[in-house]
């Protein structure tokens, strides 16, 4: 696939934050590092990567109030090498927790607070968080931005539908910020597609929408 010509470094830091609560059977971890891992390595994902000049990129994983267990921590992502190194310390991370509820208000404190620590400031910042329930332990995300600083963060979503209140959840009380959407999926089984389709958006920003991708994304707009 052909993108538009490079920018300049340091376009976007985003940080995924993995949900790892006890709804998540060990298949679907599974599923889920590995959907990560293969849709960072994807050619348009890479291609993508290099054409605005490389990204920053963290990710952890979250479950309870004080579960966040951090799997890749910032690192630039520039070329195949970079990110083929990335993708496999995502893979290789063994699971931190299985027990916990979905202390969702948490985990988008956390990440703003890892956006803070960025080592350097990008054009864009965004949270990618994926999730298949709402959040039933601790604050709820309405706490978490008005407490934390989410001034000019865009905060994304991957959602599973389990449930279909989880979706409209997301939809009304999550997303937010600069062209904020939901990537939506019906099954663990579809995740590497949806992160593909997920990360190109994400990564592209305003110039996805000028690839053949952006016509057949199954993404709902806030």
């Amino acid at each position: 696939m052909i993108f538009p010509l490079p920018v300049r470094a340091c376009a976007l830091a985003l940080v995924i934050a993995v949900d790892v609560s006890a709804s998540i059977s060990e298949t679907e971890y599974d599923l889920q590092q590995r959907g990560i891992a293969t849709a960072l390595q994807d050619d348009d994902v890479v291609q993508a990567i290099e054409t605005v000049g490389g990204i920053w990129l963290h990710s952890f994983e979250w479950s309870g109030r004080y579960q966040q267990n951090t799997l890749l921590n910032w690192r630039f992502l520039a070329d195949e090498q970079s990110i083929r190194a990335a993708a496999k310390e995502i893979s290789g991370n063994i699971r931190d927790s299985r027990e916990f509820l979905t202390a969702l208000g948490h985990a988008l404190a956390h990440a703003s607070k890892v956006l803070d620590g960025a080592p350097a400031v990008c054009d864009r910042q965004v949270i990618d968080v994926s999730a298949d329930g709402i959040n039933n332990e601790g604050y709820d995300p309405h706490t978490a931005y008005f407490v934390n600083d989410f001034a000019d963060v865009t905060v994304n979503a991957l959602v599973i539908r389990k449930e279909e209140r989880t979706y409209t959840y997301f939809e009304n009380k999550v997303i937010r910020g600069p062209g904020a959407f939901i990537q939506a999926m019906n099954s663990y089984e579809d995740y590497t597609e949806a992160m593909i389709r997920k990360l190109l958006r994400e990564i592209l920003g305003l110039r996805y929408a000028h690839t053949p991708l952006a016509g057949s994304a199954r993404t709902e707009r806030r």
